[in-house]
């Protein structure tokens, strides 16, 4: 198995393991769309032996209170269920996160699983007085400060891409 960067011709690879792990095609449509306008900041892939796709994280600019804080939204991250609870997801997440701080960005939010994203070292938002669009999301809205200082003297609302609309 190996987790790299994407390219190109792995473009119908993640469009299909999107489709085989959500219930909808919203979420691969949502990629097409970022990659389509240039608004993913890092999509990784993960590998089989053949060259696969089997796992994938996106992520994409988002702003605070209107802000460019070099902050970036996780999602989707999917996981090719013949290859789901060997630690995938954990691999791709960690990657990014590290790509990411290497890269000067100072923050990383998500809508998930809180039990999943705390092991990942990320925290409740609202804690920090952060919240998204959607009604409902708060104890699934957590941020990761890859920066010291990220969090410092921020609050509000957390804005995504409107492409992020129709999932």
């Amino acid at each position: 198995m190996l987790i790299r960067v994407e390219i190109p011709i792995d473009a119908p690879g993640i469009d299909a393991l999107l489709r085989r792990s959500f219930q909808s095609d919203a979420e691969a449509k949502l990629i097409h769309d970022l990659r389509e306008d240039g608004l993913l900041t890092l999509g990784l892939v993960a590998t089989d032996d053949e060259g696969q796709v089997i796992g994938y994280v996106a992520f994409s600019p988002v702003d605070v209170e209107g802000e460019d804080l070099q902050w970036v939204g996780l999602a989707p991250l999917a996981v090719d269920e013949n290859y789901r609870g060997q630690g995938l997801a954990r691999q791709l997440v960690y990657e990014g996160l590290d790509s990411l701080n290497e890269f000067g960005y100072a923050a990383v939010v998500t809508l998930g699983d809180p039990a999943f994203y705390s092991r990942l070292g990320f925290e409740s938002a609202s804690r920090y007085d952060l919240r998204c669009r959607w009604p409902g999301s708060e104890s699934a809205f957590q941020v990761h400060r890859l920066a010291d200082d990220a969090l410092v003297n921020v609050h509000g609302q957390v804005e995504y891409h409107d492409h992020f609309n129709r999932l």
